[in-house]
């Protein structure tokens, strides 16, 4: 899946957001996206914590204080977004 592709093309210790990858995949579903992210069976090999809301952490299949920790792990800041 596009979005799965996606993910696993952010680097350690960078984020990006579920619209940028909807732009990067050129779909305005963000639900949709937000949908596949949350169904992410391989936390390990996709690593859906890098990907952040807009104005926020976003969710996290396995809870916020788990992402958070994973982000700080990899000291990805949101000011280090990319796609």
């Amino acid at each position: 899946m596009q979005v799965w592709q996606s993910i696993r093309e952010i680097p350690y210790g960078k984020t990006t957001t579920y619209k940028k990858i909807g732009e990067k995949i050129r779909s305005k579903g963000y639900q949709a996206i937000g949908s596949a992210v949350g169904r992410n069976p391989l936390a390990i090999i996709i690593p859906c914590h890098r990907v952040l809301g807009t104005r926020s952490l976003g969710g996290y299949h396995y809870g916020l204080m788990i992402k958070n920790f994973l982000l700080k792990l990899e000291n990805a800041l949101p000011d280090t977004t990319i796609c």
